[in-house]
């Protein structure tokens, strides 16, 4: 069968260009890789930014939205993308197993996931107060101590954001320096609830079934220090899942597929859609935003084959 298009990836992007897909009566088939709908927000305890949703989990907002896929008969399959292809006028995708879909098509919503540390706790305590989100978590941790991970741009703005809600703010970043703007890192060193820890690293996040304390290395002194935090705030890098897609469509210097408001990439008939695209803002609102304004693209694109 050859569908009008292929959406690959199925978190708040995907489904949303489904739905979006699906009303416009195209005939489309998304793959997604985990078997579970949701991409990263199903592992948020607490989604508090989504309009009209105030308290809603993570798991139970995607579950809305897959339950709307599946409302309008949307084709689901599992498996991960290990080829990208253009045939003609058709574009083809590979899964490991071997399968391949046809499409006239592609909405590449596969997404993206921050860099972890890699240290101990930290899985065990992801969305227990572990998390890669300040904009979307920060406000669970109001009047608390809370630490901020990282020296550029994201974390500067981050620990910025944070100060305005917390008792206080320790800044952790393993060099002698921030690499964010100079403006804004001034702008944090002048406030007066934010202690900067330079030359430091996290070496182990502690807690039971919240986070408590963490434990941090000054990599100059080897002196260890045990902090008492409610929160820790990881931002020291986001890797888009694009590997397979960069043979095909143009990405920046970090990996995101270049695409505006349209999710045009530079391939006719390829279009990117949620955090995997070159964008300012990346949360839950804008990648459904991209999931429609993505199909609407799609459907100028397939008017324009005819």
């Amino acid at each position: 069968m050859i569908y009008d298009v292929i959406i690959i990836g199925s978190g708040p992007a995907g489904l949303a260009a489904a739905i979006y897909a699906k009303r416009a009566e195209l005939s489309v088939i998304v793959i997604e890789k985990a078997g579970l709908s949701g991409g990263q927000i199903i592992n948020t305890y607490e989604v508090d930014n989504y309009p009209g949703t105030p308290g809603i989990s993570g798991f139970e907002l995607s579950t809305k939205f897959r339950e709307h896929a599946d409302k309008l008969n949307t084709e689901f399959v599992d498996g991960e993308v290990t080829d990208f292809n253009l045939e003609g006028d058709l574009k083809v995708v590979t899964l490991e197993d071997g399968r391949e879909f046809r499409a006239k098509s592609v909405v590449i919503a596969a997404g993206g996931a921050p860099r972890h540390l890699g240290v101990e706790g930290e899985e065990k305590l992801a969305g227990m107060g572990v998390s890669y989100c300040a904009t979307c978590d920060g406000a669970f941790f109001k009047n608390k101590t809370v630490a901020v991970v990282g020296g550029g741009d994201v974390a500067v703005e981050d620990a910025i954001f944070l100060a305005r809600l917390c008792k206080q703010v320790y800044v952790i970043h393993r060099r002698d320096q921030f690499r964010a703007a100079k403006s804004s890192s001034a702008k944090l060193m002048a406030l007066e609830n934010v202690k900067i820890l330079w030359d430091s690293v996290v070496t182990q996040i502690k807690g039971d079934e919240k986070v408590n304390s963490i434990e941090v290395r000054n990599v100059k002194t080897e002196e260890v220090t045990d902090l008492e935090v409610a929160g820790i705030f990881i931002a020291v890098g986001y890797l888009p899942n694009s590997e397979v897609y960069k043979k095909v469509v143009a990405t920046d210097e970090a990996g995101y597929i270049k695409a505006g408001e349209s999710c045009e990439t530079n391939v006719p008939g390829i279009f990117a859609a949620g955090d995997i695209r070159t964008k300012e803002l990346r949360q839950i609102i804008t990648a459904a935003s991209d999931g429609a304004n993505a199909i609407t693209a799609v459907e100028k694109y397939l008017n324009s084959l005819e």
